[in-house]
């Protein structure tokens, strides 16, 4: 899969967040080294708290069916004018299973940048820095 189907595949998922209070949707697309695809949206909750980003549920749905391992690259995806960022908890949580992925952030305007994880957060940790 190319980078840019990965974006689009992130872009797709904007039909389906549900975003009553930002109004602002983000899709992700969380590619294993397998081949298969994991997206996810964000959801907003009115007790802020719950809402999750979409990054974190294309994680979690990958998670719970099986895949904890060789994620090789996200696409995250926003309609601003700016690229979408993971925040600090999608951050933590893709470090745990991905220290080294390969991110792609994209705008709304479909112009997307790459980086790694680990540039985004250079001292993370996960279950080898905790034994």
């Amino acid at each position: 899969m190319t980078d840019q189907e990965l974006v689009d595949k992130a872009f797709e998922m904007h039909q389906y967040s549900y975003v009553p209070y930002s109004h602002f949707p983000v899709g992700a697309a969380l590619l294993c080294g397998d081949g298969r695809v994991f997206t996810g949206c964000n959801v907003e909750n009115a007790a802020f708290g719950s809402t999750i980003c979409a990054e974190r549920t294309a994680l979690l749905k990958a998670v719970s069916e099986g895949c904890r391992e060789d994620f090789l690259a996200i696409a995250i995806a926003g309609r601003g004018e700016d690229y979408c960022w993971p925040c600090g908890s999608c951050r933590q949580m893709l470090y745990e299973f991905a220290p080294d992925l390969r991110v792609l952030c994209a705008r709304g305007d479909g112009a997307f940048v790459e980086t790694k994880l680990s540039q985004l957060l250079p001292h993370g940790f996960g279950p080898k820095s905790l034994k």
